[in-house]
């Protein structure tokens, strides 16, 4: 039996110390980043899941962007690729399972029905490589920025409407309701700075989460392919994993639901898009057999469970959580 040195332990110890802060950190940036969400949704008269699909889908997943662009500069394909397919399936059905099992989730599926399907429609693009020589080109990666524009104009006309008519049908209630008023909006200083704060230490957050854990991985001789598709993949998903849970236990699901479809949408049109049209990117055959076929399934799956009452119910929860902790099993049994 081999014995561990005491600059192995010492390592070991530090990588679950830095794990350990890392949570906390996460956590008080979630709760800074749903509160200024919220406020700023208000202010600007957009709906909460027009800014859960964009500045938080999209601001929680700046980790994914910051870890697959420098992957890809390094030459790490695998584990830039991986870290996308990686993230998008852990977002649905580890995070989404998590916080349903928390607490169900509500959402109003006229919603939800466009963002869906074009989850499952995003999903498709990796596929794309296969008529490339297993390689995203560079003209595919400025067509996924280009189409992530369209789709950013497309949701902000949207999300103005609805918020007109939740406006609407507050100001309606109101009328009948004899001494009832509308909640005073925090300033958009307040709400802006709660974001950019947020963000921050959601971003620092991730940063210590994938440095510790990766340590640890690598100390058992994981593959970088695994570690990009579990580890690094789970670590800058945490953002997302913390940000739905808050918004969940304070009932905001509309901010809980945007964020995860707004950053699966991200993660493929923009983190892959940028990181393409920097530099071509390789895509492993070993994705192509599991990982990006299990990443349109879950995005179907989704899309069924969301029909089933227009919410995501804890046993539909405990079953996306069976499906994460199988591909993971899966993955480091066979990798």
């Amino acid at each position: 039996m081999v014995r561990a040195t005491k600059a192995e332990v010492d390592a070991v110890v530090l990588s679950l110390s830095l794990l350990v802060v890392s949570l906390l950190i996460l956590t008080g940036g979630a709760e800074l980043l749903v509160r200024g969400s919220v406020a700023i949704a208000r202010k600007l008269g957009v709906s909460a899941f027009f800014i859960g699909l964009t500045i938080v889908g999209f601001g929680t997943s700046t980790p994914e962007l910051s870890t697959s662009l420098m992957a890809a500069l390094k030459g790490s394909g695998d584990i830039a690729v991986g870290n996308v397919v990686g993230s998008n399936i852990c977002n649905i059905l580890l995070i989404l399972g998590a916080t349903a099992l928390i607490r169900p989730i509500a959402v109003e599926l006229r919603l939800v029905r466009s963002e869906l399907l074009v989850v499952a429609l995003v999903s498709l693009l990796p596929f794309v490589a296969l008529a490339t020589g297993y390689t995203v080109t560079r003209w595919q990666g400025l067509a996924m920025v280009a189409l992530l524009g369209v789709y950013l104009w497309r949701g902000y006309l949207a999300g103005r409407r609805e918020e007109s008519r939740r406006q609407a049908e507050l100001q309606a209630e109101l009328e009948r309701e004899v001494g009832l008023n509308p909640t005073k909006p925090a300033s958009p200083l307040i709400a802006a700075v709660s974001i950019a704060a947020g963000l921050a230490l959601l971003v620092a957050g991730s940063w210590l989460l994938v440095r510790s854990a990766t340590d640890i991985a690598r100390n058992f001789g994981i593959s970088e392919l695994v570690i990009g598709l579990t580890v690094v993949a789970l670590g800058t998903s945490a953002p997302e994993l913390f940000t739905s849970v808050v918004a969940a236990i304070r009932k905001q699901s509309d901010i809980a639901v945007g964020n995860i479809l707004g950053s699966n949408i991200f993660n493929i049109l923009g983190i892959l898009g940028i990181t393409a049209a920097v530099r071509p990117q390789a895509i492993a055959p070993q994705i192509f057999r599991l990982d990006a076929p299990l990443m349109l399934a879950t995005a179907v799956l989704l899309a069924v469970f969301m029909r089933s009452g227009s919410k995501l119910s804890r046993p539909e929860g405990a079953v996306m959580l069976l499906g994460y902790a199988a591909y993971i099993g899966f993955l480091y049994a066979t990798g």
